[in-house]
């Protein structure tokens, strides 16, 4: 990829959003990309970035050719990444299958491929690095929360401190090995992973809003998935100032954008 050209970036889309989030954004393609389009703000979006939008919940043919693309996003979901369906095994094979382009020892002629993971996704990576992926033993996560940067978190980010939107209660449970931790809460303590020049993951959403996270919690909440006891702590700091931008512009860098 020249110096000059927009990094090329394969959204695989996990899930289909609520109805008011597909109502303003389409689909997390669009979530994601007016996420990176305020990261890059006041460049262009075009002139750092080529998104393709791919379904590979409803679509096992939708997966990028890995020597078209630059580098490879997975997005959250509302689906277990420990289930063993044929979409998320297909996935996880996928994920190896990247991780392998840009593995030690990696033909020279190949071209390697960094990969991101948020959320579902983030599990997904630690899946495919062999990690146990489960229902977490502390429960949910929701809404804007302060998350504790390692040294390496620190470095990444830019920043002494992280708060993130989170929507999870599954969780990997043991570093990759070969792995830097980035963050973590006492809730869950693997809240991202450093693999350099490789891949990068987080548990929570840098691409979420308030108004995305109020729609998942109300109705979580009115079907009763979420307890009184998380839903209002989560609404009372929906719409509270959390660093996705800045989450977003780190993990450009890394996949080789050119901010």
């Amino acid at each position: 990829m020249g110096s000059t050209q927009p990094l090329r970036l394969a959204v695989l889309m996990a899930d289909t959003p609520m109805p008011g989030t597909v109502a303003k954004y389409e689909n997390y393609g669009g979530v994601f990309t007016d996420l990176f389009r305020r990261a890059v703000a006041p460049k262009p979006l075009e002139s750092v970035l080529t998104i393709t939008r791919h379904d590979i919940v409803s679509d096992p043919t939708a997966y990028p050719d890995l020597a078209e693309v630059d580098a490879v996003l997975i997005t959250g979901s509302k689906h277990n990444s420990f289930d063993n369906d044929p979409w998320i095994l297909a996935l996880v094979e996928f994920t190896k299958k990247t991780l392998a382009t840009t593995a030690p020892g990696a033909s020279p002629s190949g071209k390697p491929v960094p990969i991101l993971g948020i959320c579902f996704g983030h599990q997904i990576i630690g899946r495919a690095l062999g990690c146990p992926v489960d229902r977490s033993p502390n429960g949910w996560e929701v809404s804007v929360t302060n998350v504790d940067l390692s040294d390496a978190g620190k470095a990444f980010f830019g920043l002494e401190s992280l708060r993130i939107h989170q929507m999870h209660r599954d969780a990997v449970l043991a570093m990759p090995e070969g792995a830097t931790s980035l963050a973590s809460t006492t809730k869950c303590p693997v809240q991202g992973m450093l693999l350099p020049g490789r891949a990068v993951t987080v548990q929570g959403h840098p691409e979420f809003t308030g108004g995305i996270v109020r729609e998942i919690l109300d109705v979580r909440h009115n079907l009763g998935a979420l307890t009184d006891e998380i839903y209002q702590p989560g609404i009372d700091v929906v719409d509270s100032k959390h660093d996705g931008e800045t989450i977003a512009r780190a993990f450009l860098k890394f996949a080789g954008a050119h901010i």
